[in-house]
């Protein structure tokens, strides 16, 4: 792996070698780090892993792009570091990008069961009643989405889902993440972490789970880690990673972390996970 910084503008395509790029690396509410949103990038193709309150001002600030030049999007689940840049992303497509860029609508990765989620209890409201589609009626998510969806391979002992977008691999697993009182992944709000071309472990938001490090750990060539400092009831936080054995902490890196977290000495870890870097897999 190489991490190297860019050169001017960040470019969507490369060589065909896996890239990771964080727009952002920060917890909810960070501020000198933006929150945790991403870039994977391969060959030709691009997809954009969630896009938070400070997404649209970390996108231009640290890749030199602007919000119409995306065009696919996953988002991992609802909380506003990770989706509250969407209406704005949507809006800025259907209006800016279609209409004077000539980009086609935005590629949603996403699954049904979150589709509706994602559209009844956080997109509706703003983007609904803009105008009434070519049919005459007010706009739904197919106006703004063209939709590839993930195909559910395992249900125990959490949902895994998997899908391919070009030559980049995805697979989606369940974390617990919220609320605090879930027990398990199945019985928690639907949140993902993802698994990259089957070498790179994002744990998105979770509790510490062992279950899930111990499924991915052993065939994850690296892997990202999402970190609080202090115990915290739906987060993973840095006294629990570090009971992880060596073999794993060194070849992990933490990522969702509050802005003074790198204060912290985390030299059993492979280092804190640094916004507005390449990190090159070949």
């Amino acid at each position: 792996m190489k991490i190297v910084p860019i050169d001017g503008k960040l470019s969507l395509t490369n060589d065909g070698n896996l890239e990771v790029f964080f727009i952002g690396t920060g917890s909810a509410f960070a501020k000198t780090h933006y929150q945790t949103n991403f870039l994977i990038i391969k060959g030709d193709k691009h997809v954009l892993i969630d896009f938070g309150t400070t997404g649209p001002m970390a996108l231009e600030a640290t890749t030199g792009l602007q919000v119409p030049d995306i065009e696919v999007f996953l988002p991992t689940h609802s909380h506003c570091d990770h989706i509250g840049g969407v209406e704005y992303l949507a809006l800025m497509n259907r209006y800016v990008g279609i209409k004077f860029l000539n980009k086609p609508k935005l590629t949603m990765l996403i699954n049904e069961p979150y589709e509706k989620v994602l559209w009844e209890m956080s997109l509706r409201g703003g983007m609904e009643w803009n105008e009434v589609n070519g049919e005459g009626k007010r706009l739904g998510f197919d106006d703004f989405f063209d939709v590839v969806r993930p195909t559910l391979i395992i249900t125990e002992p959490r949902e895994i889902w998997e899908v391919n977008y070009g030559d980049i691999h995805i697979e989606l697993f369940r974390t617990n993440h919220i609320p605090e009182q879930a027990p398990s992944s199945e019985e928690a709000f639907i949140t993902f972490g993802l698994y990259i071309d089957n070498r790179i472990f994002i744990s998105g938001d979770t509790k510490f789970d062992q279950e899930l490090i111990d499924m991915y750990a052993h065939r994850s060539e690296w892997m990202f880690h999402d970190t609080q400092i202090n115990p915290n009831p739906v987060h993973a936080c840095l006294p629990e990673l570090k009971t992880l054995p060596e073999h794993i902490t060194k070849k992990m890196f933490l990522v969702h972390y509050p802005d003074n977290a790198q204060t912290n000495p985390i030299d059993e870890f492979a280092g804190w996970t640094q916004q507005g870097m390449r990190y090159i897999f070949d």
